[in-house]
């Protein structure tokens, strides 16, 4: 006779099977890994933690209002209509090498222009933001794997956290033959590592840490967030932001995290900035703590000393139950309140510093 712990303990091996075998799910850690960790002060001999106090409102007693706004308004939370991507064209991007420019394609996706330096910022092109094939969160816009095949030479990949939407698997198969060089936040490299990047190829970054690439000085910054890509490795690796310098120009990339003293740190470091893309979407009351407001992007952008802001996180999934539409809305609302200027370009427009942004307003027509 077959009993419950013997049902129990079927499932449970199933489930530790199908994540041990799963390459999505990524590397396992080790000793080494572990003893990697001590250098940094936000590793508390268990976990990474956040330099404020944070949490997530987010279990049995919240779960029933959560699963109700997830139902409500479902039809908003998508545009009507896929999302198109511009096509890139390699003559705009090629031209002027001495002026930094970047392209968008949704959520996170950044390619941008240092230097003329290719620099590739959380790529994830998949179609799909989650792990479990049930339970997909389809992507606003089509065939964007097959945009991975139209990128210039990319002479590096920087990564702010693991989440599965901004590292995604299927997107790193068709990067890895074409990138040697691989800058991460400390404990992501297990993963690259995993997928058959070789580990020469991979820096990892504390918070802070900073190093000389191609001329341009990459700064790893703190964000208030977490990591983890399965149920076991929440916060066994870092997350983050980036700043890129040059004798002419500063950016700064945000990455995904509430709203915090940090941008403040930021700002009087290593700014003023010429453009910072700051994350906007997919914030909910419950979860308020790692994933700002779009009023409190825009006030994170004048902390940090942003002369353009780019709001990002949005335009790709629905991660949250707001609308899809709410982040850029409320961002350039309270921008224009603020007297922030900010560049909102269409999905992969090539944007050049000192030149103008068309479209601006794009996501008013759908």
């Amino acid at each position: 006779m077959i009993t419950a712990l013997t049902i129990l303990s079927i499932l449970i091996l199933a489930v530790a099977s199908f994540i041990n075998l799963n390459p999505q799910f990524g590397g396992k850690l080790t000793a080494q890994h572990l003893r990697a960790f001590e250098r940094s002060k936000a590793w508390n001999g268990k976990i990474f933690e956040n330099q404020t106090l944070t949490a997530m409102d987010v279990h049995l007693r919240t779960m029933p209002d959560i699963m109700k706004e997830n139902f409500r308004d479902k039809e908003k939370k998508s545009p009507p209509e896929a999302l198109d991507i511009l096509p890139l064209t390699p003559s705009a991007f090629t031209a002027s090498p001495d002026k930094p420019k970047f392209v968008w394609y949704g959520h996170s996706v950044l390619l941008l222009q240092l230097n003329g330096k290719n620099l590739l910022i959380d790529p994830m092109f998949g179609s799909n933001a989650s792990p479990l094939p049930p339970f997909s969160v389809k992507r606003f816009s089509n065939n964007t794997l097959d945009l991975i095949d139209t990128l210039p030479p990319i002479d590096a990949v920087l990564l702010t956290h693991d989440h599965y939407d901004h590292l995604d698997y299927n997107s790193m198969k068709r990067i890895i033959p074409k990138v040697n060089t691989y800058l991460t936040a400390l404990g992501v490299g297990r993963h690259l590592e995993r997928w058959g990047v070789p580990s020469e190829q991979i820096t990892e970054f504390d918070w802070w840490e900073d190093t000389e690439f191609q001329d341009i000085r990459i700064t790893f910054t703190p964000s208030r967030h977490f990591s983890g890509r399965g149920p076991f490795d929440r916060a066994k690796s870092l997350w983050g932001g980036w700043i890129l310098e040059t004798g002419e120009h500063k950016i700064y990339l945000s990455g995904d995290g509430g709203y915090d003293s940090v941008f403040k740190q930021v700002g009087e470091k290593y700014g003023p900035f010429d453009w910072a893309f700051m994350e906007c979407g997919q914030y909910n009351k419950y979860w308020h703590q790692i994933h700002m407001y779009p009023e409190e992007s825009v006030q994170a952008a004048q902390d940090a000393m942003a002369h353009v802001a780019i709001p990002v996180h949005w335009g790709g999934f629905s991660l949250a139950p707001h609308a899809w539409n709410d982040p850029i809305i409320r961002f350039t609302e309270e921008a224009a309140k603020k007297g922030l200027q900010t560049f909102t370009p269409r999905l992969g427009d090539v944007v050049t510093m000192g030149d103008p942004v068309e479209g601006q307003e794009w996501w008013k027509g759908i």
